[in-house]
C-alpha cells in the first residue's frame, strides 16, 4: 500500500468521519441559532418551488440507492432473489433518474442564487463552498454512472467500493480494495469525504432536524380584544370560543 493510498482510502475517511461527528456536536452545543437552512424563500419563490422539490426528492433517492448498494452485501440481495442483472438494471435506471433529477434541481438552485440579487447578497462564503463541493460530488458520481454504467460495459462497485466502505466502518480498513477502481469513482469517493467533513459547518445540518414537536404541540388559542363581532363571516376553524360564565376579551 502506497502512502497516497493510505491517505486517500484510510486517513481521509476517518478524518472526515471524526470531523462530521465532532463538528455536529460542537455546532449543536455552541451554534443552535445558526442551525438552520437559512431560507431565502421571502426573496424569491418561483424558482425555489421548481428547484427545491426536484433536488430534495432526487437526493433522497440517491441516498437510498447508495445505502443499499454500499452497505448491503451482494450475497444478502442474492438470498432474497435480487440477482446481479436485476440489481444492475434497477440501479442504472433508477440511479440515472435520481441523478438527473438531483442535478437539474441543483442547477436551478445555483442559477437562482446567482441571478436573484437579494438571494445572492444573502449567500455566505461557506454557502458558496458548500455548493462547489456538493456539485463536484454529484457531478463526479453522475459522470461515473454515465461513463461506466450507461455508456460502458458496467462496473461492479459492489466488489470493491462497497467492501472498502464496510471495512472502514468496521474499523478494519483495506485500502487495496480501491486500487483498481476507475478514476471517476475514486474522485467521487474523495469529493464525498470532503463533503462530509464540510457538512457540520454549513446549512446542510438541517438534514438532522425534523419538526416532530409540531405533531404533538397544543393548539394556539387566539383571543380578540374587540368584543364586537363585526359583519364578516367567521372562517372555519376561527370560530369564537366562550366559556360558560365568562366573556371573550
Amino acid at each position: 500500500m502506497s502512502a497516497l493510498d493510505a491517505v486517500l482510502w484510510v486517513a481521509l475517511p476517518y478524518a472526515a468521519i471524526a470531523v462530521f461527528v465532532v463538528g455536529h456536536v460542537w455546532r449543536y452545543r455552541y451554534d443552535q441559532f445558526g442551525w438552520t437552512t437559512r431560507s431565502s424563500q421571502l426573496y424569491e419563490n418561483r424558482l425555489l418551488r421548481a428547484g427545491s422539490p426536484m433536488f430534495h426528492v432526487g437526493i433522497l433517492m440517491v441516498a437510498g440507492g447508495h445505502a443499499v448498494g454500499l452497505l448491503v452485501p451482494a450475497t444478502w440481495l442474492d438470498a432474497i432473489g435480487i440477482h446481479e442483472h436485476v440489481y444492475h438494471l434497477g440501479a442504472t435506471v433508477l440511479g440515472s433518474f435520481a441523478a438527473a433529477l438531483t442535478v437539474a434541481g441543483l442547477v436551478i438552485l445555483i442559477y437562482r442564487r446567482r441571478t436573484v440579487a437579494p438571494v445572492f447578497n444573502a449567500t455566505t462564503r461557506m454557502d458558496k463552498t458548500m455548493y462547489v463541493v456538493l456539485a463536484a460530488t454529484l457531478g463526479f458520481g453522475a459522470l461515473a454512472v454515465l461513463q461506466h454504467q450507461i455508456l460502458g460495459a458496467g462496473y461492479d462497485y459492489r466488489g470493491s467500493v462497497s467492501p472498502w466502505l464496510r471495512s472502514i466502518l468496521t474499523l478494519r480498513p483495506d485500502a487495496s480494495l480501491m486500487s483498481g477502481v476507475p478514476l471517476a469513482f475514486q474522485v467521487h469517493v474523495v469529493s464525498a469525504n470532503l463533503m462530509f467533513a464540510l457538512w457540520p459547518f454549513t446549512r446542510l445540518v438541517h438534514v438532522f432536524s425534523a419538526p416532530l414537536g409540531y405533531l404533538t404541540r397544543p393548539y394556539v388559542v387566539y383571543r380578540s380584544r374587540d368584543e364586537r363581532l363585526g359583519t364578516r363571516s367567521t372562517r372555519r376553524g376561527w370560530e369564537r370560543v366562550e366559556r360558560p360564565g365568562t366573556r371573550v376579551r
